[in-house]
């Protein structure tokens, strides 16, 4: 058998205040997967568990972003963060803040 791509589920997530990347990339996941339920295992007799979820962050600054906290939001299966440039980072007009806005997509795969 092999891994097929049997989900995409995409999702943005903010920092208003504060400028924190991980936060944002937590909420963007949270909002990719929180507004699914993925009944596609079961179907095909499969776990949850079973799951393998490629994680995709879009960040201004992808070195910012904590992969272990973002990989711990996924309720089931395994998976793998990978976090790119992208998103966007907004300055407030003192420059002593900024909003970030991160994107994620999660790639769900079933060994089928």
């Amino acid at each position: 058998m092999a891994l097929k791509r049997v989900a995409l589920e995409i999702g943005m997530g903010t920092d208003i205040r504060g400028g924190d990347y991980t936060k944002a990339a937590v909420r963007a996941l949270r909002d990719a997967l929180w507004h699914n339920s993925l009944t596609v295992a079961t179907a095909v007799g499969k776990s949850a568990d079973d799951m393998t979820v490629e994680v995709l962050i879009g960040v201004p600054r992808p070195e910012l972003v904590d992969k272990a906290e973002v990989l711990a939001v996924l309720p089931h299966g395994t998976g793998t963060v990978t976090v790119v440039e992208g998103g966007l980072e907004i300055p407030n007009e003192a420059g002593t803040d900024r909003t970030v806005i991160a994107q994620a997509a999660a790639v769900v795969r079933l060994d089928l």
